[in-house]
């Protein structure tokens, strides 16, 4: 490894006040290198120099082969609850954060280097990566972000030059991960369940300070953020089910404590309507289906509050009771926010009580028409601007379609705005462009395969701005042929 260079100006917060909760570690170094992806409106925003982190310099930096000047490499500590299986110990197996810096809007943001090498906790895995996993992150973490949800993002991408093991041998690379934390429920997790309860205070208090700061002038600074967590875990999967999101593998090590979306393995979006949407080869069961995802979410949540429990109250009587407030305001938390969203996606600007029928309406038909759900909404906004054709095409074989949007359009004429303006603003929270599951698996084979990354290029310029309607684009917005199905995801590890 190189000598230490100046790119990014590390203050490391975690690895100063949180002795005992991490291991150090270190990139494995790769033979031959390669940047294959860098993300230059991020490096702008981290207020990196994005010219200085190009070709093979930028290769070096994140292959993890060149040192960085204020950086503490650490794999952290946590535990999780796997499809419902506690697991005591898990961490960081194959990720390797580098440190902190604190961007232009004056965030503090974690850069780690995911599949460059073992770690201490990486039992009997290699801790690297598989360029098809690398790309499926780089790409879905970018599509989320242009959707306007809170996810981790890729700040580059690089191949090894060495050959990974797994179903046979795959091209091997490393991705540099942005994010607000990777503090996860699975965190607290890790020393409640050695039952150190210090080192739970230390950690929450860290957290707040991080990320709720608020809650430090709390009556209640603990419960206050299990409340805190808990609003910003239900915001989050009210908006992935907004747009049709799957996480696939919503296991407590995966749920963020900042209310990010993070590790994009066996994800996708749904096409056709359906609660019971399972993509993720490892969910056998459909724990982690799209209709089950708020209920998970309320389920991590609960042992998060766990964990807390003797923080909130020395009596656990008292402190259970605290917990469940939690859990009832998760719920509460969860129907707003659906609703808040489905009102924005049908263009209801003036709330009535009406409101959730009319969207559970919508819900019903498009599932009996196993229509497109993402289509749906923009062939609506067609409807308010005069053509019935395109929704017609979708839901008016269904019964109860057309009495459905004549009582929606009714609701629009009593709304000040025209029918126009209302449609324009129903194509800005309704993509015309998501991460389509046949044109995600053939882009990341064109580059995977026969590196061919033009595919890949346009399909993440095309999600990066999921509304901006462009003709020529038009074939990344049609859902996948029936012959594509069944499809299955996998986790990528």
């Amino acid at each position: 490894m190189s000598a230490p260079i100046t790119a990014f100006s590390f203050d490391n917060t975690y690895a100063n006040s949180l002795d005992g909760f991490y291991l150090p570690a270190s990139a494995a170094g790769f033979p031959d290198p390669t940047l294959i992806k860098f993300n230059t409106e991020l490096a702008q925003e981290l207020g990196l120099d994005p010219s200085t982190l190009a070709g093979e310099h930028g290769a070096a930096i994140f292959s993890g082969n060149t040192a960085l000047e204020g950086a503490t490499p650490l794999a952290q500590a946590y535990a999780g609850h796997q499809f419902g299986g506690f697991s005591p110990q898990l961490g960081d197996g194959r990720a390797i954060l580098l440190g902190e810096i604190v961007d232009i809007h004056g965030k503090r943001r974690d850069v780690q280097l995911k599949g460059a090498g073992p770690t201490p906790f990486s039992r009997r895995g290699d801790g690297r990566a598989t360029l098809s996993s690398v790309l499926r992150e780089y790409l879905l973490g970018e599509a989320m972000h242009g959707l306007g949800i809170p996810t981790t993002r890729a700040l580059a991408a690089v191949t090894t030059g060495e050959p990974v093991a797994r179903d046979g041998y795959v091209p091997g690379a490393v991705l540099t991960r942005v994010a607000a934390s990777h503090i996860r429920v699975g965190t607290f997790q890790f020393f409640a369940a050695r039952g150190d309860e210090e080192k739970v205070r230390t950690l929450a208090d860290y957290t707040i300070a991080r990320h709720y700061p608020a809650c430090a002038e709390a009556e209640h600074p603990y419960l206050a953020l299990l409340l805190a967590v808990a609003k910003a875990q239900a915001e989050l999967i009210a908006r992935w089910m907004h747009v049709g999101f799957i996480h696939g593998v919503m296991n407590t090590d995966n749920a963020t404590v900042s209310g990010e979306t993070i590790d994009y393995g066996p994800c996708a979006f749904m096409d056709t309507y359906d609660l019971a949407t399972v993509f993720s080869s490892i969910d056998t069961g459909g724990r982690y289906a799209y209709g089950n995802q708020p209920d998970i979410g309320k389920w991590n949540i609960a042992r998060f509050a766990e964990t807390l429990l003797p923080l909130i109250d020395e009596d656990t009587e008292a402190a259970i009771a605290r917990g469940h407030e939690a859990l009832d305001a998760f719920t509460e938390h969860y129907e707003r926010a659906w609703l808040d969203g489905m009102r924005a996606k049908l263009g209801l600007a003036q709330p009535t009580d009406d409101d959730l029928a009319v969207a559970t309406g919508l819900l019903s038909i498009a599932a009996a028409q196993t229509a497109d759900y993402t289509s749906v909404f923009r062939a609506l906004a067609h409807a308010a601007r005069g053509d019935q054709a395109p929704a017609t095409a979708l839901l008016g074989d269904a019964q109860g379609f057309q009495p459905w949007v004549d009582a929606w359009l009714a609701r629009l004429d009593a709304d000040p705005r025209t029918r126009a303006a209302i449609a324009d603003d129903m194509d800005q929270v309704n993509p015309i462009y998501i991460p389509r599951n046949h044109k995600t698996e053939q882009a990341l084979r064109a580059a995977v395969q026969d590196d061919d990354f033009e595919p890949f290029d346009a399909l993440l310029a095309a999600v990066s701005k999921p509304f901006t309607e462009r003709p020529e684009l038009a074939s990344l917005a049609a859902p996948a042929p029936m012959e594509f199905y069944p499809y299955r995801t996998f986790c990528g590890t």
